[in-house]
């Protein structure tokens, strides 16, 4: 087959943070596959056919731009962040898996983004600067016991866990829920970081305890992180502090 495929992050936001590669591969797209924010962010030239789509649609998209790279296209399947954390690559490998016996043989690449967790974290210190996780609070793709066990086990592991998807209009309580978990395993005093639309004109960033974060205001834009005992805040007067997570951990 002469088509190809390349699933690729944007990044957070700003065009700066999207990497060299990334964009060499944008460059020499015929086509652009992704939701309809996504999307937006690559710019219209000739010869680029752009194809945006609803967000729960992720395994039919990847089978369309599939299709696209079957035919001889050059396609690319765009995501915000990184393609490999909760986005369209694993969708992408999942059609593959499932679908036509040839697409195994298209020449598919991941050119990797800078992800939320991470722009987050480097906005506010180095709160993963010790063991972590990420975890998505969506309920769309596994039980909500499935995502309440895996939060305790971590919680309990002492590990920071990066929340991805906390809260849309669809899901208006899961983040809360989430939260009153996390009280009833981890000290009121534990830090939590509300990281909004890192990059972006609209960024926002909020530091505050888990006693305080039910009061915090969140959406699908916002990055939660729960610290661990081992995360520390550094004071600032009238800035934000900074905020890392100790890589050194006593014995028990």
């Amino acid at each position: 087959m002469s088509g190809s495929l390349t699933v690729i992050g944007l990044g957070p936001g700003d065009e700066s943070l999207l990497t060299g590669s990334a964009r060499r591969a944008l460059d020499a797209a015929d086509d652009i596959v992704g939701y309809y924010p996504y999307v937006a962010r690559v710019p219209e030239r000739p010869g680029l056919t752009r194809h945006a789509s609803d967000n729960r649609v992720e395994v039919d998209r990847a089978r369309h731009a599939l299709q696209l790279a079957a035919a001889g296209r050059r396609v690319a399947v765009v995501s915000g962040g990184d393609p490999g954390v909760f986005a369209m690559a694993a969708a992408v490998f999942e059609a593959v898996e499932h679908g036509e016996p040839g697409w195994r043989d298209l020449a598919i690449t991941v050119e990797p983004g800078i992800t939320a967790m991470l722009a987050a974290a480097a906005r506010l210190g180095a709160p993963l600067g010790g063991d972590f996780c990420a975890l998505s609070l969506s309920d769309n793709l596994k039980p909500w016991p499935v995502v309440t066990a895996r939060l305790e086990a971590v919680l309990r592991a002492d590990l920071v866990v990066a929340l991805y998807n906390p809260i849309s209009t669809a899901r208006p309580w899961q983040l809360g829920a989430a939260l009153e978990i996390a009280a009833g395993i981890r000290e009121p005093g534990t830090p939590v970081m509300f990281a909004r639309a890192i990059s972006r004109p609209d960024e926002a960033i909020r530091v505050t305890t888990l006693a305080e974060a039910p009061s915090a205001p969140a959406d699908m834009a916002t990055m939660v992180i729960l610290g661990a005992s081992t995360t520390r805040l550094i004071p600032r007067d009238g800035r934000l502090p900074f905020v890392y997570t100790a890589r050194k951990v006593e014995a028990a």
